[in-house]
């Protein structure tokens, strides 16, 4: 059976589409008793998932494109950011969990910072050579570490009950928001450790 060749980049496209949907559901929930860490659990799983598929199946059926692999990586960072931005505006200003906030505001700025550096390596390898440079190992588990802390974030508060007294009671929560901002400067310094020496002088 063959696969649609633009299947993988439509996939990516409706991912990237689908991240104001679930900040809208996150921040401004359509129904007061919907079970908002949940349903936004839900469906960051889902959306998350759509990385994987197009993914294996750009991988299976030979369908690798430069703009697959400029826009998975970039749809992935909108995924990500717009979530943890959701995560700091619903904690702070609905729930109260100040310490949080802050704390998840920081991780944003480092990840921000990150994804401009390595955006910026990706086009001066672009102009140099031609070459899209695709994700690396390193990459792939820093985008993992960011998916198993946005729904650690989302679901721990249902599991232990939501007092938000600071870093004891979210033990998975912090332990995950550690290890994410660990492997984004790490694979940060990876790209730039492995890359820059390719990239031609003017």
């Amino acid at each position: 059976m063959s696969c649609p060749k633009n299947l993988p980049n439509v996939l990516t496209v409706i991912r990237a589409l689908l991240v104001p949907v679930f900040m809208i559901l996150v921040i401004f929930p359509l129904f007061p008793e919907t079970p908002t860490r949940l349903v936004g659990a839900a469906l960051f799983g889902l959306i998350s998932l759509t990385d994987m598929l197009d993914g294996n199946l750009a991988r299976k059926y030979n369908i690798v494109s430069d703009f697959g692999k400029f826009l998975d990586p970039l749809a992935d960072k909108l995924l990500v950011l717009g979530a943890m931005l959701s995560l700091v505006l619903f904690n702070g200003m609905k729930e109260g969990d100040y310490v949080f906030a802050a704390t998840c505001t920081f991780a944003i700025f480092i990840v921000l910072l990150r994804e401009l550096a390595v955006t910026s390596l990706r086009l001066l390898a672009k102009k140099s050579d031609g070459k899209v440079i695709a994700a690396n190992m390193a990459g792939k588990v820093k985008t993992v570490s960011q998916i198993v802390f946005v729904i650690a974030a989302m679901l721990e508060p249902l599991l232990v009950g939501y007092y938000p007294e600071g870093f004891g009671y979210l033990f998975i929560t912090y332990i995950s928001l550690a290890v994410m901002v660990y492997m984004t400067v790490y694979s940060g310094i990876k790209y730039f450790m492995i890359y820059l020496p390719m990239i031609k002088s003017e």
